[in-house]
């Protein structure tokens, strides 16, 4: 099974590229937030622990998150990659990541980064902000602010992915499909030359 994580700031087209990763590849996609309230829907043990920090309003634990992933992929066993969506935000999260993932026998085969020029970023972000009525994507210094959020809390992130060779940067300027040309190829070269 191969295993994937699209990145890249707010606006950078991450939903709209994950479509395409999805219906090209046949990968699922694994949203924490979705699992989570799944877990918590079904009132399975880790649902109800991640319960218990969501309800005091705290963040819930890195292994209790990486618990719901191992989870979740043993119901998944048949399908052919997964693409992680919002996780990992944070080293430690890699990290634990990569652990659970080697106790199958498995591992990141790529970390694919949607890279966008800041002031693209901001004219996409307005312009959504606009057309989609999103809040957050109406007031400039919040969108500054979201943006600065996500460099600095991914920028590690990024070298802990290159010092493991597994970095792989994408032009994310141009049209839809110049985009996922780019970024299709790019998976398809790291997938094809690494056996999980």
């Amino acid at each position: 099974m191969k295993h994937i994580i699209l990145f890249g700031p707010p606006g950078a087209g991450k939903g709209t590229q994950s479509q395409v990763l999805i219906e090209k590849f046949k990968f699922i996609t694994l949203a924490t937030g979705d699992l989570l309230r799944s877990e918590i829907c079904l009132e399975t043990e880790l649902g109800l622990e991640a319960k218990k920090y969501i309800d005091a309003g705290e963040l819930v634990p890195d292994i209790t998150v990486i618990g719901i992933i191992k989870h979740k992929l043993q119901e998944l066993c048949t399908v052919k990659g997964i693409l992680y969506d919002g996780f990992p935000r944070t080293i430690p999260q890699a990290e634990a990541l990569d652990n659970m993932l080697a106790s199958r026998e498995e591992k990141i085969n790529g970390l694919f980064a949607l890279e966008v020029p800041h002031e693209e970023l901001i004219k996409r972000l307005l312009l959504r902000g606009e057309s989609s009525g999103r809040t957050d994507d109406a007031d400039l210094s919040t969108i500054e602010n979201r943006i600065s959020v996500y460099e600095q809390k991914t920028q590690p992130l990024i070298e802990f992915y290159k010092k493991q060779g597994k970095y792989h940067p994408v032009h994310g300027v141009g049209t839809i499909q110049e985009i996922s040309d780019r970024l299709l190829e790019a998976v398809k070269n790291c997938c094809n030359g690494q056996h999980s």
